[in-house]
C-alpha cells in the first residue's frame, strides 16, 4: 500500500491526507522559537573573519563531491517529500543549511512545526516539508535522584544522575517515523560529554524495561544498546516506504585544549592528511578522538540493517577552518558546530545524491 503524499495550500492548509498529529500555531506557523530568518541564522553559525567557507569548501582533494550551482535542478530530488532530521545540534547545523539553501530559490515557504519537531518548514514549490527534532541521545532522559525507600542503584551508592531508558525514545522523535518519508538521524556528541554528564557528580545511569540496568553501565555499552533498540523501534513504527539514513559524527576541531579549557580553531586553511591523522587519530586519545570513537559505535549497530549510512566524517575531518570560532557567540571557541555556508552544503549535496540513486534504482 503506497501512502499518498502530503499537499500543503498556501493559506497553509494540508489536505485530509497530512497527519492528524501535525502542529500550527495561530499564526500559521511554528511555537515563536522555531522562527528561523536567514540573517540570523548567519549571523549565529557564520564566522566574520576569514575567507567564506563557501569559497574554498572544495580546496581539499578529499573532498571529491561534484559541486553542484544548478540549486533548481538539485532540489527538484527533494519534490514531494517530507525530511525529518532527527538528532542534536549538529543535525540542527545541516538542517538549517538545507532550508537556506532553499530559501535562496523559493520565496513560497510557510512555518510548520510536525508534532514534537524543534521547527519546520513547508516549501510550495516543491511541496517539500523539511523539520528538525531535537533529541541528544535519542533515548528519553532525563534528571534521577535516589529514593529515600532505598533500591538497586541507592543500594550502590548512587545520590543523583541521569536516568535513560535505553528502550524508549525521546518525546521529541517517536512520532517522526510515522509522519516522514524520510529521516536522517544522529548521536553522539552527548555521550562523551563530561561537563553534562559527570562520571561521579552525575553519571548516566541505565534503565530497561523500567527496571535499572544492574550492575551500572558505561557510556560506552550504553549507546550500543540504545542504537540496538531506536533501530528496532523505527523499524516497527515507520510508515511504508520511509528511507533511512544515519549521519556518521562531525568532527571537532579544538587545539590547545577542550572547549572548557581554553581550546581554540583559529585555522584559515584546511588541514593537510598529516595534520588530519594528528588530531583524529585513535591511538594519540587527543581531544579531538569522539568522531571516530562513535562511528565504530554506529557501524556496529547499524551492522545488516536497512539503513543507509551517510559518511561525512573524512571529508569534514579536513575543514579545521570552517567553524565560528570566536564569531560563534559564546564565552568561548565553537569548534563544532559550522559556518553557513560549509561543509554543511556538502554533507547535503551527499544527502541528495544518495537519495537521487535510490529513486533511480527504484
Amino acid at each position: 500500500m503506497t501512502t499518498p503524499a502530503r499537499r500543503y495550500s498556501r493559506a497553509g492548509t494540508a489536505s485530509p491526507a497530512t497527519n492528524p498529529t501535525l502542529a500550527i500555531s495561530s499564526s500559521g506557523g511554528g511555537s515563536p522559537r522555531s522562527v528561523i530568518s536567514l540573517p540570523s541564522i548567519r549571523r549565529r553559525f557564520c564566522r566574520s573573519t576569514g575567507t567564506p567557507a563557501l569559497l574554498n569548501m572544495r580546496n581539499s582533494k578529499e573532498l571529491s563531491v561534484p559541486f553542484c550551482f544548478d540549486l533548481y535542478s538539485k532540489y527538484e530530488k527533494l519534490k514531494e517529500a517530507d525530511a525529518g532530521f532527527v538528532g542534536d545540534s549538529l543535525n540542527r547545523n545541516m538542517f538549517v543549511s538545507l532550508f537556506c539553501s532553499l530559501r535562496s530559490i523559493s520565496n513560497e515557504v510557510k512555518k510548520w512545526r510536525p508534532a514534537g519537531a524543534d521547527r519546520g518548514f513547508t516549501f510550495f514549490q516543491y511541496n517539500l516539508t523539511i523539520a528538525y527534532h531535537r533529541t541528544n541521545l535519542l533515548a528519553r532522559y532525563g534528571r534521577w535522584s535516589a529514593n529515600t525507600n532505598g533500591g538497586d542503584l541507592e543500594s550502590l551508592g548512587f545520590k543523583e544522575g541521569y536516568r535513560v531508558d535505553v528502550d524508549i525514545p525521546g518525546g521529541t522523535w517517536a512520532d517522526a517515523p510515522r509522519f516522514h518519508d524520510i529521516l536522517i538521524l544522529n548521536t553522539g556528541h552527548w555521550w562523551w560529554a563530561p561537563s553534562n554528564f559527570d562520571p561521579v557528580k552525575s553519571p548516566m545511569l541505565f534503565f530497561e524495561n523500567g527496571q535499572p540496568v544492574i550492575p551500572p553501565i558505561s557510556p560506552e555499552v550504553g549507546i550500543d544498546i540504545v542504537l540496538k533498540h531506536m533501530v528496532s523501534f523505527i523499524d516497527k513504527r515507520m510508515r511504508p516506504g520511509l528511507i533511512k539514513f544515519f549521519r556518521t559524527q562531525s568532527p571537532r576541531h579544538f587545539e590547545g585544549g577542550d572547549w572548557n579549557q581554553g581550546g581554540s580553531c583559529q585555522r584559515l586553511e584546511p588541514l593537510s592528511p598529516e595534520q588530519v591523522e594528528e588530531l583524529f587519530s585513535l591511538k594519540n586519545n587527543g581531544t579531538n578522538i569522539e568522531p571516530r570513537l562513535v562511528n565504530q559505535h554506529l557501524f556496529k549497530a547499524l551492522k545488516g540493517s536497512d539503513f543507509r549510512i551517510l559518511d561525512i566524517t573524512r571529508m569534514s575531518e579536513f575543514r579545521a577552518d570552517a567553524h565560528p570560532s570566536t564569531a560563534g557567540g559564546k564565552k568561548h571557541d565553537d569548534c563544532m558546530h559550522w559556518c553557513l555556508p560549509g561543509i554543511t552544503e556538502t554533507w547535503n549535496e551527499l544527502f541528495i545524491e544518495h537519495l537521487n540513486n535510490i529513486k533511480v534504482r527504484n
